[in-house]
């Protein structure tokens, strides 16, 4: 048995109900929950959310007990999981699981103050191309975007990112000494050219 823990994360009856019906459908009541924080795209984080055979657990994994259902979860993700709650997807067909968890965004104030540059500034702009620019990460006054949509391949991405994106940013948020764009443009599609019929 892992080592136990106090609960990080809570879980709610729809959720539980899903969980259990799973376990008693394929016959293995005795499943642990196991809950990874598999990466982080920008402020969100992505989740790995699996049934696992007790035997399978790993020596340094954490463990709670939610009234019989054991929850595992390796020790950094218990720590990015404090706080999160377990919730039924009503978007997923047959319910699928989801987290909702106060740990998702920008903990740093200048990553905060540039998001919501892009939020209130930027992206409602770009949106109405079909683009969205993505804030990655803040390092070292650095800002890491992403852009993405109908900017992802675009030729005029350089004057976007150069006018408007790095003018209001920097405008905005003084701190910030330069923008990268982190793109992968090799992989888009010149939203202004049409395949032929």
């Amino acid at each position: 048995m892992p080592a136990m823990i106090d609960s990080p994360l809570s879980i709610t009856p729809d959720a539980r109900q899903k969980i259990d019906g799973v376990r008693t459908f394929n016959d293995f009541a005795d499943a642990y929950l196991r809950i990874r924080v598999a990466g982080k795209d920008g402020p969100r984080f992505h989740y790995e959310i699996a049934l696992e055979d007790p035997r399978d657990r790993a020596p340094e994994d954490l463990a709670l007990d939610l009234d019989g259902l054991i929850v595992v979860m390796d020790p950094t993700s218990a720590a990015d999981l404090d706080g999160a709650t377990v919730d039924l997807d009503p978007a997923v067909t047959g319910g699928g699981l989801r987290i909702d968890n106060p740990n998702e965004g920008w903990q740093d104030p200048v990553a905060r103050a540039v998001q919501e540059v892009l939020d209130l500034q930027i992206n409602p702009g770009v949106g109405s191309h079909g683009g969205m620019v993505t804030l990655v990460d803040v390092k070292d006054g650095t800002a890491y975007m992403r852009f993405g949509g109908g900017c992802q391949g675009c030729a005029a991405v350089d004057v976007t990112l150069k006018r408007g994106v790095e003018t209001a940013i920097r405008s905005s948020v003084p701190s910030i000494s330069a923008i990268v764009d982190v793109t992968d443009h090799e992989a888009g599609v010149n939203p202004y050219y049409q395949h032929g019929h």
